[in-house]
């Protein structure tokens, strides 16, 4: 199956701002670049030279201020919240809430804070990211998480999600991709049985978390678990 990619959609009403990467993929429901994935109204904005190169594998904080402009846009024409595309954007985290006014949603990785909170003596968080190789120390300290105990299942080994997600192809198979990813959850369990809740960094993960939920039997959260909470708190 094959799917064209995400078009932007614009509201005049209050709306959720999402800082979008550099991209040309595509997004189906679920993912967080369809408006259709979300149950209120949202607005992109594309921060130009934001690839997953730059972000998520140079972390090149060279893209902050580009982030921040791409924000304020965003507050100018209305946004009450702002999130991102990407969770390896937790990097910038702290810069990006000191620079803007509205609360900011950086990444999914947030809810690592939550799953922590579920966990049962000896458990750990589970965490399936795009590229493990590339989640460090410094990610995880900018959010305050890196004391948490976790186990980090990447995708790297995985040629589908790979070829589109980071390799910015611009066609997906939707049911191999699935299976990729219910593969790397069962690997996680089968390598950390300790694992609790969950967490799928990537936002381009959320099509398949029914899966993951199904085949694990664990609470998964992802980007729009938390974009909905965030909305559920800031509206008024």
């Amino acid at each position: 199956m094959t799917l064209p990619p995400h078009k932007k959609s614009l509201t005049k009403d209050p709306f959720m701002g999402i800082l979008m990467l550099d991209t040309t993929f595509p997004r189906i429901i679920g993912d967080i670049g369809n408006p259709q994935t979300f149950d209120f109204p949202v607005r992109y904005r594309t921060v130009k030279g934001a690839t997953p190169e730059r972000i998520v594998v140079q972390g090149d904080k060279a893209m902050i201020q580009p982030f921040v402009s791409a924000g304020r846009d965003l507050i100018r024409e209305g946004a009450i919240a702002l999130g991102t595309s990407c969770g390896f954007l937790a990097l910038f985290h702290k810069a990006l809430v000191a620079a803007l006014p509205v609360p900011v949603f950086s990444s999914s990785l947030l809810q690592v804070h939550l799953a922590q909170t579920l966990l049962k003596d000896g458990q750990k968080v589970g965490v399936l990211t795009a590229r493990k190789s590339c989640l460090n120390h410094e990610h995880l300290s900018a959010i305050g998480i890196a004391d948490i105990p976790m186990a980090i299942q990447g995708m790297e080994n995985f040629p589908e999600f790979t070829r589109v997600f980071i390799g910015g192809q611009p066609t997906l198979d939707v049911d191999l991709c699935r299976r990729e990813m219910v593969s790397a959850a069962m690997h996680l369990i089968k390598e950390h049985p300790a694992v609790g809740p969950i967490v799928l960094e990537c936002t381009n993960m959320p099509p398949f978390a029914d899966a993951v939920r199904r085949v694990t039997k664990r609470p998964v959260f992802d980007i729009t678990t938390l974009l909905n909470s965030a909305w559920a708190g800031c509206r008024w």
